[in-house]
């Protein structure tokens, strides 16, 4: 293969904390640092949460403007993406961000069981943030937790929710939502290709020590991979990952191992088709 492949970190999230990996990036400062490591390791696209003072998840919009900007200042062209999950808030605050205007928002466009609750995506709040996304300018990643989450997305494209061709994450891993299969994989590739077009561009994200294996599965099968502290925290069993950027290396070797180069944020622009930005 020679098509570019896009690496996205997932630099902080909302659980991980420096008792688990004390790399894991909390403070705005921190994040910057950490995702400037991975950036120049590789990665085009930062995945972005906030913590408050005490490193609890928070959707304050004024956090992800001091993030936005310090990403904008020290990784210029990096694609900037900010998380509408539901631990850092609820309703309509999980959303106001996005006249910040970033590059790209994440959205789940359906509930699913987490391990200890109900990720909780209502039609009234999914069509809110699609709004929301549409009126600021800011390109959806459809976080799909199972099958139904990328018909959902069709749907809205079709009726002109989701602008564009709708960029689909899996997300496989989480306990009590979708168990890391290959089988399931395949047809999700086959599902994407088939609603969206056969060069649609897809991404895959695997939780904890999964996180690997769909990395792999991703570059090799023409895709684009998602890695990070917040999905996993560990280089192996034994050994916790040093920084972000050496879990963005271990997806470039994949890369190299599959005759793919890493797409520069120039190509990972292109490929999403986002607004130019000056070099």
């Amino acid at each position: 293969m020679n098509n570019p492949c896009i690496i996205c970190v997932a630099i902080t999230g909302s659980l991980p904390t420096k008792d688990n990996n004390p790399a894991v990036p909390i403070s705005i400062s921190e994040q910057i640092e950490s995702t400037h490591e991975a950036f120049e390791a590789g990665a085009t696209i930062a995945h972005c949460h906030v913590r408050d003072d005490d490193g609890k998840p928070t959707s304050d919009p004024d956090r992800f403007a001091l993030l936005k900007e310090g990403l904008e200042n020290h990784c210029p062209g990096m694609i900037i993406q900010l998380s509408t999950g539901g631990r850092s808030g609820s309703g309509k605050e999980r959303g106001a961000m996005l006249d910040l205007r970033p590059d790209m928002a994440s959205i789940s466009v359906g509930s699913t069981n987490f391990p200890t609750r109900v990720y909780e995506n209502s039609p009234d709040l999914i069509d809110w943030l699609a709004l929301e996304m549409r009126t600021h300018g800011v390109k959806p990643e459809i976080e799909a937790f199972d099958l139904s989450h990328i018909f959902q997305a069709k749907l809205m494209a079709d009726r002109g929710e989701i602008v564009g061709t709708p960029y689909v994450q899996f997300v496989m891993g989480v306990k009590n939502s979708m168990p890391v299969d290959r089988e399931v994989f395949d047809f999700y590739v086959k599902t994407v290709k088939r609603l969206f077009g056969e060069d649609a561009p897809w991404c895959a994200a695997g939780i904890g020590r999964q996180q690997i294996v769909l990395n792999d599965w991703a570059v090799s099968s023409g895709g684009h991979a998602r890695t990070g502290l917040e999905d996993n925290v560990r280089i192996d069993k034994t050994t916790l990952a040093p920084s972000n950027a050496a879990l963005v290396k271990r997806v470039a070797d994949l890369c190299v191992k599959y005759e793919r180069p890493v797409a520069t944020w120039q190509q990972a622009r292109n490929i999403l088709g986002l607004r130019a930005v000056k070099e």
